[in-house]
């Protein structure tokens, strides 16, 4: 398994695929896939059967997976995608960006 630079809550770019260009916010990492559902991109239809949340069933539209290698951390101080360091500071492992050198939170 490869190390995986992207975490819940980051702010993420597209850079292939249909999505190409957009961003959005890392929802979920699916680490034995290598993938991550991100917020508003690869939208997938679901046909659905009526359940307790949704009593009418039908077509829901809904995120689907991306792999990791087609998304870049978002820098948090220049705003474009960067490549992710990491650096030990007192003690700790820290991520920070190579474009700007930045900490990422």
């Amino acid at each position: 398994m490869k190390k995986i630079y992207i975490k819940k809550g980051d702010t993420v770019y597209v850079n292939a695929g249909n999505d190409k260009g957009k961003t959005g916010k890392v929802l979920e990492v699916i680490r034995s896939k290598d993938r991550a559902i991100v917020e508003g991109i690869n939208m997938v239809s679901r046909h659905t059967k009526p359940n307790a949340k949704n009593p009418q069933g039908g077509i829901v539209k809904q995120e689907a997976g991306v792999h990791i290698s087609n998304l870049q951390l978002v820098d948090p101080a220049k705003g474009g995608p960067t490549r992710i360091g990491f650096k030990f500071v007192d003690g700790k492992k820290i991520r920070y960006s190579k474009k700007s050198g930045e900490e990422i939170k």
